[in-house]
């Protein structure tokens, strides 16, 4: 028989034998967690409120969201911007205000005053749901019928040889479409039925269209996007756990939830990018980030100064928020590198750059004095679109850059989410000398990639994990503590150039 370690007490063995333990390798090895898993917040006319949905396809988006809208917050236009830029690992989240409601139609039966048999509701509410058809033909068997429903981009739903005669029909037609055929197809994935009261045959001539469903966007602010924590979480708040790390709440500009905006990434490891409103200059935002008191690694918020982009899918350039720009190519880089110099495909211009007012030297310095960041063209690499400080909302040098807030998230996630097999295990100089190793190895690679390190040649990461950091009173309470430092690697922000010419000049050549 064999035993697992641990299994078996080796100190009170009784019958004379052979007893084999499992012992699983003690070395131990650290994959990172992701870091292009980029979260957006918005409104759209299709798909489920308040939950996050994995999207990695324009089909995807589609989909589960219905196709892009000329209006503020709309999730369908961010995600598309989302894809041009690069980030392809998308968790979106719809919320509406309320007001939103289910398209239906009611099918009717044959009676000489024909009578509801069933009603249809779009599985989501939202206006995609007024373009889904329904209609009851005659089954592939005898004395049965088929139940048709189809959406535009979706493969249609049969529910085929429904039997019955009378409500018994009807009921067996709202069973099929609820709880699926069994061996046959599972419920619908467009909409839910309920009984009527009808107690004829079905009307097999008449194809239905669903009517009456809306979006939820009378009275949205900026607020719904927020949304709310608690059991019941919205908005931004349903992002917890997702493992998302760049945040975009679509076209939100309100100062006002910007405190809580940053309470809540700092929990959850995400970095948040914000704007200001549309033409707000760089010294009516930064006011604003005074006024709501935020200073902090954990958010970056960008001038008024909003982009174009044209959606082919309307016809038009739209100008649309900064941030969903900014917060794209944040994803679809690696966490070590900066936003700043880097080019942005999709837009065609911004307010200041269609109304030629470049920005000075003396514009960007008070926008970085502002602790702010915009999107503008030409960059100091050439002339596209980038950003043009790489900083967040910080007011601290050292770590006010975007490669701080993305490695600092990458490694405390990474950390966190590798060492839960510690817990509960008896602390033993092999069990320091395991988690070491294994924190050792990851840096050890992440060095190798060139993602931390000294340029000047010192060490990259020290970590400790000994007695020296564990003293026995603490170890008595439970307690095991690793010391890690990692030195990140720096972004250059000026690169300082010093020429000396003229015919006197002595040319010394150092090797």
């Amino acid at each position: 028989m064999l035993f697992q370690l641990g299994q078996l007490n080796a100190t009170a063995l009784q019958a004379p034998g052979v007893y084999p333990q499992i012992v699983p390798p003690k070395n131990r090895y650290i994959n990172g967690v992701p870091t292009d898993i980029y979260a957006q917040v918005g409104i759209a006319s299709w798909g489920p409120k308040n939950s996050p949905m994995v999207i990695g396809s324009p089909s995807d988006a589609q989909r589960l969201y219905g196709v892009q809208q000329v209006r503020k917050y709309d999730l369908a236009s961010a995600i598309a911007i989302g894809f041009q830029v690069g980030a392809y690992n998308q968790r979106v989240v719809r919320v509406t205000d309320g007001t939103d409601s289910a398209a239906t139609v009611n099918l009717m039966d044959t009676n000489a005053t024909p009578a509801i048999g069933a009603s249809v509701a779009g599985i989501y509410t939202g206006t995609v749901g007024n373009t889904i058809t329904a209609g009851i033909t005659a089954g592939t068997k005898q004395s049965t019928f088929k139940l048709t429903v189809t959406l535009p981009g979706y493969a249609p739903e049969v529910f085929d040889n429904i039997a019955g005669t009378g409500a018994t029909f009807w009921q067996n037609l709202v069973s099929a479409v609820n709880n699926g055929q069994s061996g046959t197809r599972g419920p619908s994935q467009l909409v839910v039925a309920s009984i009527g009261v009808g107690t004829a045959a079905p009307n097999v001539v008449t194809t239905y269209t669903l009517a009456s469903g809306t979006d939820g966007t009378t009275t949205l602010t900026d607020s719904v996007l927020v949304g709310t924590d608690g059991t019941a979480r919205t908005g931004m708040y349903a992002l917890r756990g997702t493992g998302a790390q760049v945040l975009n709440l679509v076209d939100v500009t309100d100062q006002t939830q910007w405190t809580a905006i940053n309470t809540f990434v700092l929990g959850e490891g995400m970095y948040y990018f914000g704007q200001g409103p549309a033409g707000a200059s760089y010294s009516t935002v930064g006011t604003s980030l005074n006024t709501a008191g935020v200073d902090s690694y954990g958010c970056k918020i960008l001038v008024g100064d909003w982009e174009y982009w044209q959606d082919n899918v309307n016809g038009q350039s739209r100008m649309m928020a900064p941030a969903t720009f900014a917060a794209a190519r944040c994803a679809s880089q690696g966490p070590h590198l900066s936003t700043l110099n880097k080019p942005i495909a999709g837009i065609t211009g911004t307010q200041r750059v269609n109304a030629n007012q470049p920005y000075s030297n003396a514009d960007i310095a008070g926008v970085v004095a502002a602790r702010l960041d915009l999107i503008s063209n030409p960059c100091p690499g050439g002339n596209y679109y980038g950003a043009q400080t790489g900083r967040n909302s910080s007011s601290n040098s050292a770590t006010n850059g975007d490669n701080y807030t993305r490695m600092t998230n990458y490694l405390g996630m990474t950390l966190a989410q590798s060492f839960g097999w510690v817990v509960g295990a008896l602390q033993t100089t092999d069990l320091r000398k395991t988690a070491k190793g294994s924190m050792d190895a990851f840096l050890s690679n992440l060095e190798q990639a060139g993602m931390i390190g000294d340029v000047n040649g010192g060490p990259a990461f020290a970590v400790q994990i000994d007695a020296n950091n564990n003293p026995s009173n603490r170890v008595a309470l439970g307690y095991l503590q690793a010391d890690v430092q990692v030195k990140y690697l720096s972004v250059v922000f000026d690169f300082l150039i010093n020429l000396e010419g003229g015919q006197s000049v002595q040319i010394n050549l150092k090797q």
